[in-house]
This record gives structure tokens, sequence and C-alpha cells, in this order.
């Protein structure tokens, strides 16, 4: 690395990703904790190590590729947790998972039959899983409005012309506008001030895992194959996309490894990023493409700023009612449910299929303690194997 790669645009660039993809998501991170069973400190201690793990992961491969790879936490997989019952073990078991989710992304990295197997799961069932995923969280905007309209409104309302000015804006405005609405229309509890204070001082908690066939199922798979159909699919499409031929296995080898490290930590997932990655190879962050690496870099440092103030954020965030940031999250994921409803209906003969998995998945149902996302996309495949032996046979 030379100082002389990076310019005002890279750092530009890459502190706007940094910002973008934290403050987009951060509250999908923490409803998606919360949901498999964490507390406050245990949220903060993930949210932490996540951010700290994405920041350190992209400034390495990036360093190490010399191109713009951006690395971000799993907002569909955070998605997946929020709809997920807690299970046996609480998020003790939940960490379990998310090691055995790195293992699996490993493995995707290292073995090829693996990739085969992985690639071999229908893009409209896939898409269908995590449309259903989504569906609880992006209903909570109008959910919240229901609760108080004086609270609810002007985050919606923030987001509605922010993402007029500019689609990265949306969700920053509906965040400014959540702060505000806090600050002013929610009654804090005593002792609020000394909350923040201690919170300002990083915690990392070690949560020791344990391990079941009931997370394998209900956390692990889901969050395995949401995050790799969802964000290192796209991630490396945008790559190659603007002209980077990235080597795939060492990327999501590393990935996946920094995501074991982090889980017992609280840290679900890291990934590969597509919508920052977007911004980190475009020309906006240089002439030069072969230099445009060093916004990645900037991006990986903003990454680890906010993640050392994660307690803070967590919470500031406690103190108001959890509908309110469920509003701002289901606001970010706006535009993948509605790429991913697309994606999973667009075709006529896999469209029954798409909605039996979608369906039991948004059900919220869950059978032997496994979460619905298991059992749509089980059911799911079963019924699309059917329509095509039932098609081959006329």
């Amino acid at each position: 690395m030379k100082l002389s790669d990076f310019s005002a645009q890279s750092v530009f660039i890459g502190s706007l990703a940094a910002f973008v993809g934290f403050t987009s998501s951060f509250a999908v991170v923490l409803q998606g904790l919360r949901g498999v069973g964490a507390s406050e400190a245990e949220a903060a201690s993930g949210l932490m190590m996540a951010s700290i793990g994405m920041g350190l992961c992209g400034i390495l491969l990036s360093l190490r590729a010399k191109q713009p790879i951006s690395v971000a936490w799993s907002t569909p997989g955070a998605a997946l947790l929020a709809g997920t019952a807690v299970a046996t073990g609480g998020f003790q078991a939940a960490v379990g998972a998310f090691i055995m989710c790195g293992c699996l992304i490993i493995m995707c990295g290292i073995w090829k039959p693996f990739q085969r197997a992985v690639s071999a799961i229908p893009g409209p069932l896939a898409n269908a899983l995590l449309s259903g995923i989504l569906l609880s969280l992006c209903l909570a905007p109008f959910k919240a409005i229901a609760f108080d309209p004086l609270l609810g409104l002007p985050i919606l309302l923030a987001w509605i012309v922010g993402g007029w000015v500019n689609r990265f804006l949306g969700v920053p405005c509906a965040l400014l506008a959540f702060c505000i609405v806090v600050l002013f229309g929610v009654e804090f509890p005593d002792g609020w001030q000394d909350m923040l204070k201690t919170s300002l001082t990083p915690q990392p908690l070690w949560i020791t895992p344990v391990f079941s066939i009931e997370a394998l199922l209900s956390i692990a798979l889901p969050l395995f194959i949401v995050t790799m159909a969802s964000q290192n699919v796209p991630g490396i499409a945008v790559l190659k996309a603007n002209n980077y031929e990235p080597r795939v296995a060492p990327l999501l080898s590393v990935t996946g490894l920094f995501s074991v490290l982090g889980a017992p930590f609280g840290a679900h997932t890291v990934n590969l990023a597509a919508i920052t990655a977007a911004m980190l190879t475009s020309e906006e962050a240089g002439p030069d493409p072969n230099k445009r690496y060093t916004s990645a870099i900037v991006c990986g440092i903003g990454y680890l700023i906010f993640g050392m103030f994660a307690g803070l954020t967590t919470t500031f965030v406690s103190l108001a009612p959890a509908i309110l940031i469920e509003a701002v999250a289901g606001l970010a994921l706006i535009a993948a449910f509605s790429a991913s409803a697309v994606g999973a209906f667009s075709d006529p003969e896999t469209r029954p299929a798409a909605a039996v998995t979608f369906l039991a998945t948004a059900s919220g149902m869950s059978i032997f303690g496994i979460s619905g996302a298991f059992w749509g996309l089980l059911g799911g495949g079963l019924m699309l194997a059917l329509m095509r032996y039932r098609k081959s046979g006329i």
C-alpha cells in the first residue's frame, strides 16, 4: 500500500460507504440479536464485534487483493434472526449456530462440491425465503404509526423525503428522525445519563456457545443460505461487473473465518457487501481502478470507529419503544424485500413452490423447535421437485 494511492475521492467515498453501511442496518442487527435471545449487553457486544470484524476483514482483503473488497454484516441474516424463535439454550445456542454458519461459509470456500451444492439451490426459492423473512420487519414502520402517529409518522416521512433527494439518504434521514422523536417525544427513565456514560466504554462479552441440532436447522442453515444468496453472490457480481476478477474461494474462506472468530462475542455473520461495494468500485472512488482499493480501506477504518461506539448506540436505542427502531430497520429493508419478491415470483413455473416457501417462512411457524424458514425451504423444494417430475413424466 502506498499513501500516494489515497485521494480525496477515495477518502470521501470510503467514509460515506461506512456511514451508509452502518447507519442503514445496525437497527436490523440489534433487532435480530434480540430476536434470538440476546440481552442488551450481549446485543451491544455483538454489534461492536460485527462492525469491528467487517472493518478488519475488509481492510485485510483489500490490502491483499489490491481491489476494493467491501465487507458487511449479513443484514438479511439479521432480519432472519429477528423473526426466529429463541432456540433451546437461549442466546448461547444462537452463538453456536453463528459458529456453524461461519464454518459452512469456510467449507463453501475450500470445498468445490459444497460450492456446487449451494449454487444448486433454486434462485426463486432463495428469494422467496428472503422475502418471507423480511416481510414482518417491513410491516414495522406502519405498525409504529398505529402505535403512536406522532412518533412513527415522522420516521416514515423522513425516509420518503430523504430517498426522494438521494436513494442513499432515505435510511440515514429516518435514523435522524428516530433520534429526534426519541429525544423530544419519549420519557427517559431515571439515571439515563449515567447509562449513556457507562456505555461509552467498549465492553465485549464472551458468550460460551452451545451446539444443538435445533439451532443448526432453525438458525445456522437458513442464515447460511440467506447470507450466500443475498450477500456473497451479489457482492462477487458487483466486483465482476466493475471489471475486477476476485479469487472467490479466499474471499469466502476469510469472511467465514471472521464470522467464526466474532461469534463467541455475539456477532452473527460477516460477508461480502453489494451496495457499499457498488460505491467503492465506482468512478466516484477515483479515476484509477487500481487505486480504488484505498476507498475500501477507509471504509474499514470507519467501521472500526463505529464499532467502538456500538455500546452507546445500543443504550440510546434501548431508551425508546422497540417498535420505533423496528420501523427504522423495516425501512432499511423495503428495497431488499421488493427485489427478492420480484425474484421469487417472476417465473410462472416456479411461482407455486416459491409461494409455499414464502408463506411458510413469513408465518413464523415453528415445528419441533425448528423455524418456518427451514420448513419453507424444504416444502418449496419438495413441491418444485414434484412439479418438475410431473412435467418430465408428461
